[in-house]
């Protein structure tokens, strides 16, 4: 059997950009496993945390929309954090459909141990700060062309 000497190069793994954003992001991940198990968090619940370092106070919807997730699968991770003693959820006074998550103070003294994760980071990437800026832009430029291709 012969292989085709002339193969669709747009069809070839290594030329998707998909496949490059996606391993990338796999092994992103695979970098901040070690760092947030210290921390006794998964990644998800990390990018939730950091939403709640942030700007306290916030509902699950406005969570999920920052996290650009849908509300229904956040839930499960804000029950575990909150089972961890590191956030609380109440419903909201004013319409009981929406539910108000807040930090305890073990969930605010976390911050302080998280601090060093975007140095080690920056040294696990072998790339310099502005490098990295200037990825980070691209792909938000990206993301939003994205979302609003949808």
């Amino acid at each position: 059997m012969s292989k085709n000497p002339d193969p669709c190069k747009s069809l070839m793994l290594d030329n998707q950009l998909c496949f490059a954003l996606h391993s990338t992001s796999l092994l992103m991940t695979k970098v901040y496993k070690p760092l947030l198990q210290a921390l006794g968090l998964t990644y998800p619940q990390y990018l939730a945390m950091m939403v709640l370092w942030e700007e306290d106070g916030l509902t699950v919807g406005e969570i999920s929309s920052r996290l650009l997730t849908d509300p229904g699968s956040l839930t499960p991770l804000l029950k575990r954090l909150e089972a961890e003693g590191l956030l609380s959820r109440t419903r909201s006074r004013e319409d009981e459909r929406v539910v108000v998550v807040e930090l305890s103070d073990r969930g605010r003294a976390l911050q302080g141990k998280a601090k060093g994760i975007p140095h080690c980071i920056l040294g696990a990437s072998g790339l310099e700060v502005e490098q990295l800026l200037k990825l980070q832009a691209d792909l938000i430029t990206l993301r939003g062309n994205l979302q609003n291709a949808i």
